[in-house]
């Protein structure tokens, strides 16, 4: 993690593991494994599209090949992040995020009140032959209330500390498919 709790690496994963990832999403979309994504907690979970319009899929077991691949660099991160910043990460949690043209997430903490372990949230992009006219970046809010916006590339892995952090995601001209996910400290 850098100074400000940031961290962004391109080519995280190859094409050919990209590619892989993005034929996995296509597998569990068919099978109709993508459900509309809601907001709230768990007695009052609620579709908003005009506050987040994408369609999630939890990835949990059976674990297809690519996905499992993915699970094992991401341990592999996960063991870095401990032995460089200390975080103390023990689970992780992800799913695939797909936006249709139009949609957007209005600006959110991933950490709600009073659950504390989602510590680094993460976000790897699976766009292939992404352009900047097609919108979708991530927009990471600061404490002055300026932001970074960082483009959706496929291959590209955006790591931040989670308690406290707003983002976004503006709103896409095309479909922009991306994994997510937090690394959780212990309850």
């Amino acid at each position: 993690m850098r100074v400000d709790g940031i961290s962004i690496r391109d080519q995280f994963l190859a094409p050919s593991q990209i590619r892989a990832l993005v034929d996995c999403a296509h597998l569990r979309h068919k099978r109709g494994d993508f459900d509309a994504a809601r907001i709230g907690s768990d007695r009052s979970l609620q579709r908003r599209q005009d506050i987040r319009g994408d369609s999630t899929c939890w990835i949990a077991p059976p674990l297809l090949a690519a996905e499992r691949s993915l699970m094992e660099e991401l341990e592999r991160l996960r063991l870095e992040l401990n032995c460089e910043a200390l975080l103390g990460l023990f689970e992780l949690e992800l799913h695939y995020a797909w936006y249709p043209p139009g949609a957007g997430y209005a600006r959110h903490v991933d950490q709600p009140q009073g659950c504390p372990q989602r510590q680094v949230s993460l976000v790897l992009y699976l766009n292939e032959v992404w352009t900047p006219a097609a919108g979708g970046e991530l927009r990471i809010f600061d404490a002055a209330d300026g932001h970074r916006d960082i483009e959706p590339i496929a291959g590209r892995l955006v790591c931040f500390l989670t308690p406290g952090r707003e983002h976004a995601v503006l709103p896409t001209q095309r479909d922009r498919l991306s994994i997510s996910g937090w690394f959780r400290a212990r309850d």
